[in-house]
């Protein structure tokens, strides 16, 4: 009988039969599905996969929506969503393998949750009580062959345990908070609004929540700066920095006016700026959000295909550690097999020593994420600016120290102390090896000697405000739960997707709805524990206990329900008043969500966003009263308000969002004069330019998000063409 290895999706599944096959890899087809046929040191092996999560959690005895719930069990996927449908054939052709293979081995992502993936296959879907486990990190020949070769005879029960564990958790507080949320609007008010609320999704809510009262709280106070610039071209500000008495700053501002300033204090520093540390998925995060503007779940996505072609290390990692394990030189070595980094990763190498700069956070399954030995051959544009990225992370940590300067200089005029601040690199060390991605500003001052005399070509007093707190973004709200321990690496970005998607919050630049504030503020007046982050921090430094053996599974799930069958019954007790706060919050946030400006025509309606047969526009809201305003909205793109009016007709404008483009400001009207104006140039411009496919000549139309060219045959031709790329 022949082993069978069982992988956590096709792709995977793929890399490990043609690493471990001796020779030919036979593929076979089961049900439409493919699987593996190979030989490995006269050893006839198996290889199937799964696609992710082939079970999944639901209740025992379904009969109504009721709370609080607990009588949970694993279900095949296929049998309680339609949309899982497809993972049948995938369990159907592993039950088949098993019953004919002798030995079962895991080689599911080696990760609590590829572990828990990995438990349900050998208990539900083989009937067995064991199986051995491969773990590795990077999906290439040696490491997968080693793997194999190595592979420990158990599961990794404490992880498996911990991740189950966290899977009835949340499941227990999602289903059980999500369902008592959403009853509340349905028995107060009659009506459905599907609310949803979790373990780590109420914290998270919760602090984006804070600050945005911190922010409509803030009230702006006036301030005044004065700066001066010297002939030479410093900068420099008065050293009290912000003047809230503006008699002051005046008399201040009128002593210094005309004068020259005199070098007082000259003081330079050097400092050496350590490499930064290896990525783990959170820096990567945040590093990409911050330099490409590829928000975290993106990063996320594109990062694991990367992992699955083998082209870097595991993702999902904490760890800021490249061990010395891993061979520094090779993957170097493997760095400079790229023309593009060749001459960056060969001056590393010449060093004698190759160390990274590594960091104190481990994981116990992975290291940090690096580059492997398989050189890309065709990466989308997304996956390859994510992957130069880490290839310029990693050769940064092998590099030396960069030396910086700082420089302080005190210039006094007529009495008066004022600031100017330099820095600058003096030599480059690990820059030079990060540099498309460095956002390091340098100031560079002149040269200038103590008691310099120098000209005063220019004072001015500045009236500021003081500014509100800034609105957390998608990398900083994820920075900030790692920081508090809330959630985990995987599944941060998906939570913070959820909230976006059951609209408490809205736009890049993080704002909590009045849904999602009126959720919070009911939540910590009937019930806070739901939304308190200590809770949940709890519960995560639980799970860590489970995977180190110093606490049962069978323990915090008693506390979860203990504590969920307390909350969930002082919930009850308050239903109506959480169930008309939250309905009521809920359609203020609609009706803001689908405004987009008062009727052009009638005066005195809104226009809102509607959805009709042949998809969204615009329409007026007092359409029973008579006005039949209407107009088209752009399709296949987020259409928002923009809270502006056109300069030219005054008619609303909105704003347009689409994947990967920039959001653009439109005007509603069809006839704006400025359309018009500006279609008339341009067919003067594209006077006589031909079809390319018939030959006729090209025609100006308009659209919503402007002119562009086509072919006067349409239907019959449908050929376009845009505009700016002529003009």
């Amino acid at each position: 009988m022949a082993d069978l290895i069982i992988c956590e999706k096709p792709s995977s599944s793929e890399k490990v039969a043609k690493a471990l096959a001796d020779s030919k890899v036979s593929k076979k087809t089961e049900k439409g599905i493919s699987y593996y046929e190979i030989s490995h040191n006269s050893k006839q092996i198996l290889v199937a996969c799964a696609v992710g999560h082939l079970y999944t959690l639901a209740e025992t005895n379904k009969k109504k929506w009721t709370y609080p719930i607990f009588d949970i069990e694993w279900t095949e996927s296929s049998e309680v969503s339609k949309s899982a449908a497809y993972t049948k054939k995938y369990l159907d052709v592993i039950k088949k393998l098993a019953k004919k293979s002798e030995e079962i081995i895991i080689s599911t992502d080696y990760d609590v949750e590829g572990e828990v993936i990995g438990l349900n296959i050998v208990r539900f879907a083989c009937n067995k009580k064991d199986a051995s486990r491969m773990k590795f990190s990077t999906l290439t020949k040696d490491e997968l062959i080693d793997s194999y070769e190595h592979a420990s005879k158990h599961l990794d029960w404490p992880q498996a345990e911990a991740g189950e564990t966290r899977h009835f958790l949340d499941y227990y507080f999602g289903i059980n908070l999500s369902r008592a949320l959403t009853l509340s609007i349905k028995n107060s008010t009659g009506s459905f609004k599907l609310m949803s609320s979790g373990r780590v999704q109420g914290p998270t809510l919760k602090i984006l929540a804070d600050r945005e009262r911190e922010i409509l709280a803030f009230k702006s106070e006036p301030y005044w700066q004065i700066g001066i610039k010297t002939e030479n071209d410093i900068t420099a500000f008065h050293e009290e920095g912000k003047f809230f008495d503006k008699k002051k700053a005046e008399a201040i501002f009128n002593k210094i006016k005309d004068n020259s300033a005199t070098v007082s204090k000259l003081e330079r520093k050097e400092y050496a700026q350590d490499p930064p540390h290896p990525f783990d998925l959170t820096t990567m995060q945040l590093e990409a959000y911050k330099t490409l503007r590829i928000t975290p779940k993106e990063t996320l996505a594109l990062a694991q295909n990367l992992y699955i072609n083998g082209y870097i290390s595991y993702p999902r990692t904490s760890s800021h550690q490249l061990p010395e394990s891993l061979g520094y030189k090779k993957i170097l070595q493997s760095i400079a097999s790229q023309d593009k980094y060749k001459h960056l990763a060969n001056e590393l190498l010449k060093n004698k020593i190759l160390k990274p700069n590594n960091g104190k956070r481990t994981d116990p399954a992975h290291p940090a994420i690096y580059i492997t030995s398989e050189i890309p051959k065709s990466l989308g544009d997304r996956e390859q600016k994510l992957y130069d990225l880490i290839v310029h992370r990693l050769l940064a940590t092998f590099a030396d120290k960069a030396i910086m300067e700082t420089m302080n200089l005190n210039l006094d005029v007529r009495g008066e102390n004022f600031i100017a601040k330099g820095t600058r690199t003096k030599i480059p060390g690990w820059h030079k090896f990060y540099e498309p991605y460095l956002m390091i500003k340098e100031v560079e001052l002149p040269e200038v000697k103590e008691k310099q005399i120098l000209k005063v070509t220019e004072s001015a007093m500045l009236e500021k405000e003081t500014q509100p707190p800034k609105r957390y973004t998608p990398a900083s709200i994820i920075k900030e739960l790692d920081k508090k321990n809330l959630g985990t690496k995987s599944t941060r970005a998906e939570i913070l997707d959820s909230l976006y998607q059951r609209t408490y919050i809205k736009n890049e630049s993080i704002e909590v709805t009045n849904l999602g504030l009126k959720t919070i503020e009911t939540l910590e007046k009937y019930c806070p524990e739901i939304i308190d982050e200590n809770l949940t921090r709890n519960f995560e430094v639980e799970m860590d206990q489970i995977r180190e053996k110093t606490k049962k599974p069978k323990e915090v799930l008693d506390e979860a329900k203990k504590f969920l069958t307390k909350t969930l019954d002082h919930f009850k007790q308050n239903e109506e008043k959480i169930g008309n706060a939250l309905a009521e919050a809920n359609r203020e946030t609609r009706n803001k969500e689908i405004f987009i400006g008062k009727c052009p025509i009638c005066k005195e309606g809104d226009l809102q966003i509607r959805r009709g047969k042949y998809g969204i526009f615009a329409a007026c809201n007092r359409y029973e009263q008579g006005c039949s305003t209407t107009f088209t909205l752009p399709k296949n793109a987020l259409v928002k308000g923009s809270e502006k009016n056109c300069e030219i007709c005054n008619y609303p404008k909105v704003l347009i969002i689409k994947a990967r483009r920039k959001p653009q400001e439109i005007c509603i009207n069809p006839n704006c004069e400025s359309k018009k104006q500006e279609e008339e140039k341009l067919k003067e411009l594209v006077k006589g330019k031909k079809c390319p496919k018939c030959s006729s000549d090209l025609i100006v139309k308009s659209g919503v998000y402007g002119s562009f060219l086509a072919c006067p045959g349409y239907p019959k031709c449908k050929h376009i063409e845009n505009i700016k790329k002529l003009v």
